[in-house]
């Protein structure tokens, strides 16, 4: 059933901390706030947007640093500082004429469950809290910021035979 629902994904949604990132800040003396993202993450995600999928990010954070990682991918859709993740999620998917089984998920906590509850494919990485994974359809057994999105990502592209074409390689 898993491998089934990849076949229909034309979009991927992604949380940001918990899920791009290990979900640690670091703080630094000045207030800025830092993250660490995976580079086989980011090479996924500018893969999928070469190869004509719809990516976007809602986070509750609101970090430039987030921003500019993430429009440095090809993602044009980033959506900061969201307190109701549901509402954005929705607003995307009317203007994008997208269906919801044509949407993989991925969150890793309380605030994207709602979305969750209404996407076609509802992922998490390994280190999710529990009522994330209880709703999850595919649980990574990578923990987030380390490569739980190029799980993701490639086992869709794989399975649509979109992995590796030539369209989509540079970076």
């Amino acid at each position: 059933m898993f491998l089934e629902k990849l076949k229909n994904i034309k979009a991927f949604i992604l949380d940001v901390d918990g899920v791009l990132t290990n979900g640690d800040v670091t703080v630094t003396e000045n207030g800025d706030q830092m993250r660490h993202f995976n580079v086989k993450d980011g090479y996924a995600i500018n893969h999928a947007v070469k190869s004509g999928y719809y990516v976007a990010c809602i986070s509750g954070g609101r970090s430039q640093g987030v921003l500019s990682r993430l429009s440095g991918l090809g993602v044009k859709d980033v959506f900061l500082g969201i307190s109701h993740k549901l509402e954005v999620y929705e607003r995307v998917i009317a203007d994008m004429k997208l269906k919801p089984e044509e949407i993989l998920y991925m969150g890793d906590d309380i605030p994207d469950l709602d979305i969750m509850r209404k996407v076609g494919l509802p992922t998490c990485p390994a280190d999710a809290v529990e009522e994330i994974k209880a709703v999850a359809a595919y649980i990574s057994p990578i923990l987030g910021g380390k490569g739980c999105v190029r799980d993701v990502i490639e086992k869709v592209l794989k399975i649509q035979d979109q992995w590796m074409k030539e369209n989509a390689t540079s970076f």
